[in-house]
């Protein structure tokens, strides 16, 4: 298998017959986000056009790297293998794969050469005749009652679901701050267990299983160094809040 990042620019995504040319601009953008460049229109009704570049957003290298045909089969040239994408049940579709399945086994092709994900028009999909090109059919897992999704919208969970298969599901981390040390957590338990004691809400004759929990609690909460101060300014509050009425 190709490393991910050559993966994905194996990827295919054609769209066929669009009759809105939102969803084309809608598509772009959906590529461009998962890492992927390569968009083939099969007789768009209206491409160029001002509607797509506004809904791609930014994708505008996508739409000027758009390859458009006149059939399916100019489409599939040079491709190792073919999805077809699919909601509605066919008679003779051969094999259907969840999305999900399929993208394992479009990233299993990439090492031969480019894997085509073919998507019909808006109103129908894909033709009997079309889906028969594709080796396999793939469908997106859906409310039975509607299953229905807006080609760009099925293009996101599909280009989405490729960047997954090929490894490439890094996300961004909060940064990490100084974990609290050994001593740092002894000083919070015992400077708690004074203030509960001077609150009278820890008995030291009976303290009975609140210390313990108290330690669980905190050990599962993995304290930074800077919660712990925070929670000892806490306490420190108490303290001299519990001093004051004291004094009265």
């Amino acid at each position: 298998m190709n490393p991910p990042s050559e993966s994905l620019a194996r990827f295919r995504i054609v769209l066929v017959r669009t009759s809105h040319p939102g969803n084309i601009g809608a598509a772009a953008r959906a590529l461009l986000t998962m890492g992927l460049s390569q968009l083939v229109l099969v007789d768009p009704a209206h491409f160029p056009h001002p509607e797509a570049t506004a809904l791609a957003r930014g994708a505008t290298a996508v739409l000027d790297g758009a390859r458009c045909v006149g059939d399916l089969g100019e489409a599939l040239e040079g491709c190792a293998f073919a999805i077809g994408l699919s909601a509605r049940r066919r008679e003779f579709a051969g094999r259907v794969l969840s999305l999900r399945d399929a993208a394992r086994e479009a990233v299993a092709h990439t090492g031969v050469g480019d894997v085509a994900l073919v998507f019909g028009t808006e109103m129908s999909g894909l033709s009997n005749a079309e889906l028969a090109q594709c080796g396999i059919v793939a469908t997106i897992p859906a409310n039975h009652a509607y299953s229905s999704l807006n080609v760009a919208a099925a293009v996101q969970v599909a280009a989405y679901e490729l960047r997954v298969a090929t490894g490439e599901s890094d996300v961004w981390s909060a940064p990490r701050f100084a974990a609290a040390t050994h001593d740092d957590i002894e000083g919070l338990h015992a400077h708690a267990e004074r203030t509960l004691i001077a609150l009278n809400f820890l008995h030291p004759e009976m303290p009975r299983r609140l210390l313990p929990r108290l330690r669980r609690l905190f050990a599962r909460a993995g304290l930074e160094r800077e919660e712990v101060n925070i929670l000892r300014g806490i306490l420190a509050r108490v303290d001299q809040i519990v001093a004051k009425v004291r004094k009265r």
